[in-house]
């Protein structure tokens, strides 16, 4: 049995709440359970130094946890003077994750950035990041089209989302909670587009290796937890 009394197959509630932020072009309250990510996605019309000239935008993300976000007052990394290295590694990852289903060349040279403020960790605050924050990316996207900036469908792809799966008390179980991420015997993140393309897969056994049926078994979950999560998506978007 699950802490939450879940299935083994059942996500936790899920829901996006857009236009959550009056300056930003795009805005997304996501909610996995009790983990709430807000995700703000700003334009600038400026790309890197690299990119200069080139035609091509970029997409880029930041990611941070709130002092409060967790059971005890975590120390905010700016008075520290740098971030920490898994604030780097989610913020590297949700930045892949959303670049995976935008033309560059199509956006032109502008720079998309989508940030990502954990409010209140549960688990899977990276997955949730991801997936509010291609709801955020696609607001900000629909903002630019209106004002004949770009045409969005030539811009934006496909979805994309995220979840988590691991084999918590020797079982495969979907979209851990803090409960079971803490003491899983295998914790993995998957990363998919609405097409089924596999975008990242992060995975790591906590004692025993875990084997090629049971990273199977995980996989399968994950295609059902992100096919549920892209139709959510889509419902909120429309």
């Amino acid at each position: 049995m699950r802490p939450s009394k879940r299935e083994a197959d059942e996500m936790r509630a899920v829901s996006f709440e857009r236009g959550v932020s009056k300056h930003a072009e795009g805005s997304c309250l996501v909610r996995f359970g009790d983990t709430h990510v807000l995700c703000t996605a700003s334009l600038e019309e400026r790309v890197p130094g690299w990119l200069r000239n080139s035609g091509q935008g970029w997409v880029t993300a930041e990611y941070g946890m709130l002092p409060r976000s967790t059971g005890d007052r975590m120390r905010r990394e700016a008075s520290s003077g740098k971030q920490g290295g898994r604030t780097l590694e989610i913020q590297r990852l949700i930045g892949r994750s959303l670049r995976s289903v935008v033309d560059l060349q199509a956006l032109g040279e502008k720079q998309v950035t989508v940030d990502c403020d954990v409010l209140q960790a549960d688990g899977g605050t990276r997955t949730a990041a991801i997936t509010g924050g291609f709801i955020a990316l696609s607001d900000c996207l629909s903002w630019m089209e209106a004002r004949q900036m770009i045409v969005r469908d030539k811009v934006l792809k496909d979805h994309v989302a995220a979840i988590s799966c691991g084999i918590y008390n020797g079982n495969p179980v979907l979209d851990l909670d803090y409960a079971e991420d803490s003491t899983a015997q295998t914790d993995a993140n998957f990363v998919m587009t609405g097409k089924g393309g596999i975008v990242e897969i992060q995975g790591t056994a906590e004692g025993e290796p875990f084997s090629e049926g049971e990273f199977a078994s995980l996989m399968g979950l994950a295609r059902k937890g992100i096919s549920r999560l892209v139709e959510l998506q889509k419902l909120a978007i429309s």
